[in-house]
């Protein structure tokens, strides 16, 4: 079945002229070349490290009860400190992580936890030092290497932050999140073939993550693979139909492709989920999108 999609009447919006180029630039620049901190950042509780990471905000009152009853547990802090950051509540969760190194000051994995926090308060330079303690006291800690390869690419220090990269991958030859965070990097130093098979592989360890398509399918753009491109945003909306920047990358795929009902339909999505994205709005009046017109998205 054929599906269409109607950019509502009340969203018109100002039909800015972008030159294609430019909007692949904004396109990678908005899905996060520079940080990703979006699919890209794994939260506070590092997803590999099994039980010491699960709690979630549903276990807070739980967690606060073992606490009441092991006041001297430095993991029980640094679990309901895993919990705190994951529901964004960044200063219970630095309290409990500085409480579980008060505790035990050779507490690898609370450093590792408390620099995601400071990253996430873009306070990269406490991040790093954390980073650097936490692999002081456990050289093989992969999550670690990860997080400090992620402050140096950061910072745009992209020898350090491949180094780590590198290192979470010999460690770990199956983390996907370690190829996706090397791929990015590759990105943003216009190095797409690179990212691209780094891309390849993420997806090769998680084919159900939505945003590595969208990654891939950017670079595939910048090396003028538009029907590659094409065919990772099909995918990438069919895994997630709510992404405004999936539909608007995929609106520039058939752009290129010269298919404009498909391309105007992809960017009427995007700006029906959200009507101030950019790259949509650029790209809906680049293809002569109309307003109330029903668009073929499939």
């Amino acid at each position: 079945m054929q599906r269409s999609e109607t950019i509502r009447s009340d969203e018109k919006r100002r039909r800015t002229i972008v030159a294609p180029a430019a909007a692949l630039t904004a396109l990678l620049v908005l899905t996060g070349c520079a940080s990703l901190g979006n699919l890209g950042d794994p939260s506070v509780a590092e997803k590999n490290d099994g039980a010491l990471y699960g709690a979630s905000q549903s276990n807070l009152a739980s967690l606060s009860q073992v606490i009441e009853s092991h006041p001297s547990d430095p993991q029980a802090y640094n679990m309901r400190g895993s919990a705190y950051g994951e529901a964004g509540m960044d200063e219970q969760a630095l309290a409990d992580f500085n409480k579980a190194i008060g505790l035990d000051p050779n507490y690898a994995q609370a450093y590792a936890n408390r620099a995601l926090v400071y990253r996430h308060l873009n306070k990269l330079d406490l991040a790093l030092a954390d980073y650097d303690k936490a692999l002081t006291l456990d050289a093989s800690y992969a999550p670690a290497y990860l997080g400090r390869g992620t402050v140096y690419r950061l910072q745009h220090n992209a020898v350090q932050s491949l180094a780590d990269f590198n290192k979470v991958i010999a460690l770990r030859p199956n983390d996907s999140e370690a190829y996706y965070d090397r791929g990015l990097l590759y990105q943003s130093q216009g190095q797409h073939q690179f990212a691209i098979n780094d891309f390849s592989t993420a997806i090769g360890l998680t084919p159900q993550r939505e945003e590595l398509y969208v990654v891939r399918a950017l670079s595939y753009l910048a090396v003028n693979d538009n029907k590659s491109a094409a065919g990772d945003l099909d995918r990438a909306v069919q895994l997630n139909s709510s992404d405004p920047k999936a539909w608007a990358s995929r609106g520039l795929a058939y752009e290129r492709l010269g298919q404009k009902d498909k391309a105007a339909g992809s960017y009427a999505k995007a700006l029906n989920i959200n009507n101030k994205y950019q790259p949509a709005v650029a790209g809906f009046a680049r293809v002569g999108g109309e307003v109330g017109k029903a668009y073929q998205t499939f």
